[in-house]
């Protein structure tokens, strides 16, 4: 790497891409108390988006910063999923509040990522940490000390950048995987994708989802919060010149023979290609690869951006431990362990899904257009089936039970399970509080359901972790708690450590052997 003048704003943390993923990076680090510094090539925040659905697990994270209020109020809850079949609503599946009883958020929230990033900015603006526009990641090489990345800034000149640590969050054609050397194996589907923000009239405009089964070409219809505008996600048939350019009328005949929609306006509209990859490593050395740089799929389901974000946190509390020595080196080991086996699952979920959705084939099409209609409903009344889906939709069902820093079993709950929520009424002022509120310290602490021994609480002194104990009722029962046990908690919300009884050596030894030190 050639010479280039010495940058003062030294950083613990460079992350090179400020979309969700590198902005909530930024955000967590920040909170953890962490120096970042954030960098993007683009001139201004994007003005328009692909990613729209939040789920309940992002909300959760985002309730532990400060965050999630503003998001739900800035978004559209979902109430109904409707299916469409030959230009008439086919079924509708009840979606409002199908995650009750399992998550302090239990909808679909639709956000469209535009607004998303600039609500993201303004917390971050908030903290003191400003996103560097025009800024561009050149190259970097790391040493045991340190990454010394080369970077242009917005005046052109280079400048070099002395980090702790490097995180990519720079999508998909990520400058730092190429940096890297790694490989991005997959592939591409070949349905062209397009994306529309108009202003329309018409049965679809409800502030509920509704999705077009009947032809090869999928079509959803999205609500957004301003009345009467919806965002329009579909693909379409290539032209003859598969390279040639698309506009909104090449696809509006189909909207509004299908959907019934009347179109008044085009806010604006545009087409992308979309990929299914895994690089085959999210780590190397100090530099790590997060959200679209370490893994793209299709939009089906909504999980992208979701689980860029996931990414984000997950990585943040590890790098703030390391960073602030309160844990060895090698927690870093366990983010991509704990990461990379979802991303590829994911990816070859979506896959299957949306190929099922957009086949051409006489079986798929009787599936969609036949099949799904009747069972979709059917299967939303059933309350496991219910429950399940929700899980996995809203990422609440995400585990890392085999991760190194997962221990135990008490009750149903494993360590390495996402700490299951519980209400926990007080008499005294009838209000319901929740165990997540203990969460938004962003630290480690033991939770207890029951009652609390001397010993377990003298262990956590010791320690320096906070506990929290949890009068028992019946609810705790059913999200899988033991009575009396205890749950070690990290600063994520899941749980390392379950215990079905409270002998304080086992907090003593998870301690010792995972080189945690005194929080």
């Amino acid at each position: 790497m050639q010479a280039a003048r010495s940058d003062a704003h030294d950083t613990q943390v460079l992350i090179v891409g400020a979309g969700p993923t590198g902005l909530v990076l930024a955000l967590w680090l920040t909170r953890l108390g962490i120096a970042v510094r954030i960098i993007d090539k683009t001139t201004e925040a994007g003005s328009t988006s692909r990613a729209l659905a939040v789920q309940s697990r992002t909300l959760e994270f985002y309730r532990q910063v400060g965050v999630a209020d503003a998001v739900v109020s800035r978004g559209v809850q979902i109430a109904g999923v409707n299916l469409w079949v030959r230009s008439s609503k086919a079924a509708r599946v009840p979606f409002g509040q199908i995650g009750n009883g399992l998550s302090p958020f239990p909808f679909g929230l639709v956000f469209p990522q535009d607004a998303h990033e600039r609500l993201l900015i303004k917390r971050l603006e908030a903290l003191g940490v400003t996103v560097e526009r025009q800024t561009e990641l050149l190259a970097f090489d790391q040493s045991r000390d340190g990454v010394r990345a080369k970077l242009r800034q917005s005046d052109g000149a280079e400048a070099i950048c002395h980090a702790t640590y490097l995180a990519g969050c720079d999508g998909a054609r990520s400058a730092v995987r190429n940096g890297l050397g790694f490989t991005f194996p997959g592939g591409t589907y070949t349905q062209r994708f397009y994306v529309a923000d108009i202003q329309a009239h018409g049965p679809t405009t409800d502030h509920e989802l509704h999705i077009d089964l009947d032809d090869a070409d999928f079509l959803a219809v999205f609500p957004l919060k301003e009345q009467g505008c919806v965002r329009l996600v579909g693909t379409v048939r290539e032209p003859t010149d598969e390279n040639g350019e698309l506009t909104f009328d090449d696809i509006s005949p189909r909207a509004i023979a299908h959907l019934g929609l009347d179109v008044v306006k085009v806010n604006w509209f545009s087409t992308y290609r979309v990929h299914h990859r895994v690089a085959p490593s999210f780590r190397q050395g100090r530099v790590f690869l997060l959200g679209d740089a370490a893994h793209i799929h299709s939009p089906a389901g909504g999980q992208g951006m979701n689980t860029g974000i996931g990414d984000a946190v997950n990585l943040a509390w590890k790098l703030a431990a390391v960073s602030n020595q309160h844990a060895t080196e090698s927690l870093l080991d366990t983010y991509e362990v704990e990461r990379i086996r979802f991303a590829r699952r994911l990816v070859a979920t979506t896959d299957r899904g949306f190929t099922l959705a957009t086949s051409e084939g006489r079986l798929a099409r009787l599936v969609r257009t036949q099949l799904i209609p009747v069972i979709a409903p059917l299967l939303f009344r059933w309350s496991p089936m219910r429950r399940l889906l929700f899980r996995t939709m809203s990422q609440i069902g995400i585990e890392y039970r085999h991760s190194r820093l997962s221990a135990g079993k008490a009750g149903a709950v494993h360590g390495g399970d996402r700490l299951p929520w519980v209400r926990v009424p007080t008499a005294w002022d009838n209000m319901q509080p929740d165990n997540f509120g203990p969460l938004e310290s962003l630290a480690w602490q033991v939770h207890v359901y029951g009652a609390l021994h001397a010993d377990l609480s003298a262990t956590c002194a010791e320690h320096e972790l906070s506990i929290h104990v949890f009068a028992w009722n019946a609810d705790m029962k059913r999200a899988g708690f033991k009575r009396d046990g205890f749950y070690l908690i990290r600063p994520d919300g899941y749980v390392a450590l379950a215990a079905p009884d409270q002998d304080p050596r086992r907090l003593h030894d998870y301690m010792h052997a995972h080189g945690m030190q005194k929080q």
